[in-house]
Formats: structure tokens, sequence, C-alpha cells
């Protein structure tokens, strides 16, 4: 009794001493949820005032017209105003029956194929080149990423005077050598690969940066540990270097397909889908359906189907992704 009393006593002069804050012996305690529910709605209205614009963007032009285009696609809108009315899947049919569509997909599908790797293991090459630690890091940096700061008008017609068939460099630069002049840009055969050249040596300066920041981000001590164990320059790049920069291929790949599925500047500026539309992507035939064709509702619909697989890529990666990450 007297050990209780004296930690009541003990307790009781605690809570009178001046300074200490009395205890509420309430449970529920309303003045902090009082003052805070008022600054929390604040801070809510400031957060919501700070997104308005990029939310008001975002709205008016992308979700608007996401949802208008998908509306158009189910109608037979035309630039001319005729026949506006629905018409239901009229479109998709007539675009999975559409012969031209399928074509100018498989050019589309095609030129992704063959750029896409080029792209990435050039970009890697020139990646492992610079981290080697050649002289004047900066000016392999600056003569590699500049052609990417370029815009596709001046690509194409710098190519197009290049591919140029009699006047062109490399025809005469092929002419001196005794090999026959290559009409680049007019073989049906060649086409296509004169555009990925261009390509390749137009945008491989991004992914050359993605590789290198990922290269110099590789601890030095995983280098230093195979050296010892008597690796050479090659087995360290097989064994390391590779290994290491397995998430950054990855995501270079995603972006590159992505990338080449949705060409359409250089191909229209070098060759106008031509010849015979060997090199016209599904881009252009959207272009020309709607605004040479002014079939707005067609174009809207294999614009639309494009978009599925577009997603239909993104899913697949995303999945092969996360199991090689798992």
């Amino acid at each position: 009794m007297s050990s209780l009393a004296t930690s009541q006593g003990a307790e009781q002069t605690v809570q009178s001493m001046p300074g200490q804050p009395r205890r509420n012996p309430s449970p529920n305690n309303k003045s902090g949820s009082e003052t805070s529910n008022p600054r929390r709605t604040r801070d809510n209205l400031n957060g919501w005032g700070f997104a308005a614009p990029f939310l008001a963007f975002f709205l008016v032009f992308l979700v608007w017209p996401l949802l208008y285009g998908l509306y158009m696609s189910l109608t037979g809108k035309s630039l001319t105003g005729a026949n506006d009315s629905l018409i239901g899947l009229a479109n998709y049919a007539e675009a999975l029956a559409d012969a031209d569509m399928w074509h100018s997909l498989g050019n589309t599908l095609y030129f992704t194929v063959i750029s896409t790797v080029p792209l990435v293991l050039v970009a890697l090459a020139m990646a492992a080149l610079v981290n080697v630690g050649l002289p004047a890091q900066w000016l392999w940096r600056l003569s590699y990423f500049a052609p990417y700061l370029l815009a596709s008008t001046v690509v194409s017609l710098f190519f197009s005077w290049m591919y140029n068939p009699q006047l062109g460099l490399i025809n005469d630069s092929l002419a001196k050598i005794g090999l026959p002049k290559v009409a680049w840009l007019n073989d049906p055969n060649v086409a296509m690969w004169s555009i990925v050249i261009a390509t390749l040596w137009w945008t491989v300066g991004f992914n050359f940066l993605l590789y290198l920041a990922a290269m110099q981000n590789i601890p030095a001590q995983h280098y230093e540990a195979a050296s010892l164990d008597g690796a050479g320059a090659w087995r360290q790049f097989f064994s390391i270097t590779l290994p290491q920069l397995t998430p950054t291929t990855v995501m270079i790949v995603l972006l590159q397909i992505l990338a080449s599925l949705k060409i359409f500047d250089q191909v229209y500026q070098m060759t106008a889908g031509g010849p015979a539309g060997s090199t016209r992507p599904v881009v252009q035939y959207i272009f020309e359906t709607g605004f040479t064709g002014y079939r707005l509702g067609y174009s809207a619909a294999i614009s639309y189907i494009f978009f599925g697989l577009i997603v239909a890529v993104s899913v697949m990666q995303f999945f092969i992704t996360r199991r090689r990450s798992a």
C-alpha cells in the first residue's frame, strides 16, 4: 500500500509540475484532428491547383482526342462531310480485309525487325569503345550523339542527296572503285535498307548514351577481381559487362521497337512510300486514307487496329521483362 501511494503521489507531482503539458485523459483528442483537417484540405487544394494545368492539357489533347477518335472509327465520317452517321464495326471489318493495310503493316514490321538489331548492337559497340577510355572522349560522345539532335527533314534531305543515283556521294565512290551504281531509293529490294541506314546514323546516338551511362555505373571492383583471376578484356566484357547491361538492353529494345513501329517522317520525305509501296508504313497509309482519300472514319479504325498492336507488343515485352527480373 505504501509503494502504491508513493507512485500515485509521484505521478500527481509530475502532472502538476510547471512547464509540463497536461495529459488529456480522454482517448479521443479532437483538437489535433480539428487542426489537421483544414490543413489537409488546404494542401489538397494546393496540390490540385498545381496539377490543374497538366490535367487540362491531358484531358484536352490526349483523353478527348482518344475518345473522339474511337467514336469516329465507328462512323463513316469524311472530310467532305458526307455520311457522318454511325456504321458500327463496318470500318474495322473493311480494314481487316484491306490488302493495302496489311501490306503497309508488313512494311512497318519489316522495318522494325531489320532496324532494331543494328540500332542495339551498334550502340553497344560505340558505348564499349568510348568506355574503354579513348583519348578526347568528349569529341567521341559529341560526334556519336550530335546526329540525334538534327531534324528529320535535315537527315532525309542529306541522305537523299547521298543516295542520288547520278550525283550522290555513295554511287560516285562505288564508281571510283569499279562497282556498279545502286538505285538506293528506287529499287524495291534496296529502298527499305537505305532508310534503315539513314535511321541508324540518325538515332543510334540516343541508345549509345543509355548504354554508356549503364556501363559507367558498373562497379570497378568487378573488373579488378576478374583481372586478379586472369580474365582478359573480352572475358570481362562477356562475363561482367553484358550481364550487368541486361536491364538496359531490355529497355532499349522496348523503346526501339515502339519507335520503329511509329516510323513515318524519314520514309515520307525520302521515298513517299515508294517505290511501288515497298516502303510505305502503316502510319503513312493512315495519313493518306484520312487526308488524301478523305475517309476519316476508316483511317481512325486502322489507327486503332495499329494501336492495339502496339499495346500487345508493350504488354508482351512487359511480361518478358518481369519474368527475367524474377
